[in-house]
């Protein structure tokens, strides 16, 4: 149950982010400003092999679930923020938290471009004081390429007592460093909500 929900949880990853253009160039802007706030909403398939999706919005977080008429029944859930380069449309990277499991860690996962660096780990913080946490990019493929942190229980506290504007930072191939922001704002509620699922 746990692989068939991971596999979900990074086929959305895969879906809501294609490929990025390098940052050498451009600065990321803050995060994109999400949908406006709405309840969470059913919109019924085309067809039966057409996946549902219901989507609400905390802040700037978006707690989005896909269930699938074909097995596994359960729905794959997370929350997620995409962040886009100023002046285009593409998404740039995208952080997100998977529905939390009985018993598991619950895991954050940042995805970047596929020209990031492995010889440099992918560091949050929630603001400039906060020494913040790591970790190791885990693997890349053509939509990108990822690092998952665990939240044990006091990085969780951290970030849901956040609401202000943090940091994503790592580095492309060419070794200059990126930081992209990340906003908290949601998060506590967009996490409790998740939880709910």
């Amino acid at each position: 149950m746990t692989i068939n929900r991971k596999g979900a949880f990074c086929g959305i990853a895969a879906l809501l982010i294609v490929a990025a253009t390098t940052a050498q160039a451009q600065q990321p802007s803050r995060p994109a400003p999400p949908a406006r706030p709405a309840p969470a909403a059913t919109h019924p398939p085309m067809s039966s092999d057409v996946p549902q999706r219901t989507t609400a919005t905390y802040g700037d977080w978006v707690v989005q679930c896909v269930e699938n008429s074909s097995p596994p029944s359960e729905p794959a859930c997370d929350m997620a923020q995409v962040t886009q380069l100023q002046g285009k449309n593409l998404p740039f990277s995208r952080v997100a938290v998977g529905r939390p499991e009985k018993g598991q860690p619950v895991k954050l996962i940042v995805q970047v471009p596929v020209n990031a660096s492995f010889s440099t780990q992918v560091h949050i913080q929630t603001g400039d004081a906060d020494p913040g946490v790591i970790a190791p990019f885990a693997n890349c493929n053509p939509n990108g390429c990822f690092a998952e942190f665990d939240l044990k229980e006091d990085i969780m506290k951290k970030l849901r007592e956040a609401t202000g504007t943090g940091k994503l930072s790592f580095a492309d191939a060419g070794g200059h460093d990126v930081a992209v922001p990340i906003s908290f704002n949601g998060f506590a509620q967009a996490f409790d909500a998740l939880a709910k699922k």
